[in-house]
């Protein structure tokens, strides 16, 4: 059994805890908190919920460390510091700062002899491994991704910090004609801002500055300056009657051409329709959290991503079961 302990136990955290679960080879040990543990009741029995500031004291306890936090603030520091104890997973989703998050958790868990999986999920994370297995197929061609609808979990995270915002959610939304042309094989060049909208559901405190909200939400580097966003201010009420779900979803796309004389067009598309973002990404953790333990158990240390994880490695099966019926 993989013993796993929770760093946090937020909407993703409980997706995680329910994965758990349902995987047969994994147990849940421990779950940290930086509340008091007190305030929390979790679902499975007899499992410690403890202060995040012990969780060292548990380092041969635990085979992995899942760690459920936002990437605008947390990942960048608990990654590191809990990998320096812990093989750890995260889903640090901010793309423009994956390098830099990735040689800070690597120089902390390659120190100790730790693995570590970061950016686990589906984008990035298995959208990630479309946009490589396809480029690689068809290596004349282009990548498409588009998100949503759906709620950006990380995104919202990002709102709510911002001074002033009691509650948020915020939408990604492709745009409709974007996403017909790549489906039809046109191939047209699109900006950033032509793929997607945001729309973002914000809750303010009494008194709060609705336009600086607003200002601060529509410039904030690597989440909305880039896109036309739509910020609307809505009752508690009406986010907990409207938007209690985290819906989301999206498509990799990815059209190129082959043949002697280029003339065959080839479409490859992977899409995900998701109930819950949070319970999915929580899913794929778990599946790192195996990788990461059998990597492990042959020598590997540092840093890594889905790119390096065998296939075989993510599932429970045995090879014999993955050749005669998966292959």
């Amino acid at each position: 059994m993989i013993q796993i302990a929770i760093a946090g136990y937020g909407n993703l955290a409980k997706g995680v805890e329910c994965a758990v679960r349902q995987n047969a080879d994994l147990e849940l040990a421990a779950v940290f908190t930086r509340r008091d543990p007190k305030s929390l009741t979790i679902r499975t029995p007899g499992v410690p919920v403890l202060p995040l500031q012990e969780a060292a004291g548990w380092k041969d306890k635990v085979d992995v460390m899942i760690i459920c936090g936002g990437s605008a603030t947390d990942l960048p520091k608990l990654t590191p510091a809990l990998a320096r104890d812990f093989n750890v997973i995260d889903s640090f989703d901010t793309h423009a700062h994956i390098p830099e998050h990735f040689r800070a958790v690597d120089e902390a868990a390659s120190a100790t002899g730790h693995i570590a999986f970061i950016s686990v999920g589906w984008d990035p994370g298995l959208f990630s491994l479309n946009r490589l297995y396809a480029s690689a197929v068809l290596p004349e061609g282009k990548d498409y991704t588009f998100w949503g609808k759906g709620v950006s979990q990380g995104h919202s995270d990002a709102v709510r910090r911002i001074a002033g915002v009691l509650d948020a959610r915020q939408y990604t939304i492709p745009v409709p004609e974007a996403l017909e042309r790549v489906r039809k094989g046109e191939n047209p060049s699109l900006s950033i801002r032509e793929k997607h909208t945001r729309l973002c559901y914000v809750v303010a405190e009494d008194g709060a500055d609705r336009a600086a909200i607003e200002t601060a939400i529509k410039t904030m580097p690597n989440y909305f300056d880039e896109y036309d966003t739509t910020v609307v201010f809505i009752t508690m009420e009406e986010m907990k009657r409207d938007h209690a779900g985290l819906p989301h979803g999206g498509s990799v796309i990815r059209s190129g051409v082959t043949g002697w004389d280029r003339t065959s067009t080839q479409t490859i598309e992977y899409k995900l329709t998701l109930d819950s973002n949070p319970e999915f990404t929580s899913s794929v953790l778990c599946a790192c959290a195996r990788a990461a333990m059998r990597m492990h158990g042959r020598g590997v240390t540092g840093c890594h991503t889905l790119f390096d994880a065998a296939p075989a490695d993510l599932s429970p099966l045995p090879r014999e079961e993955l050749l005669a019926h998966m292959l």
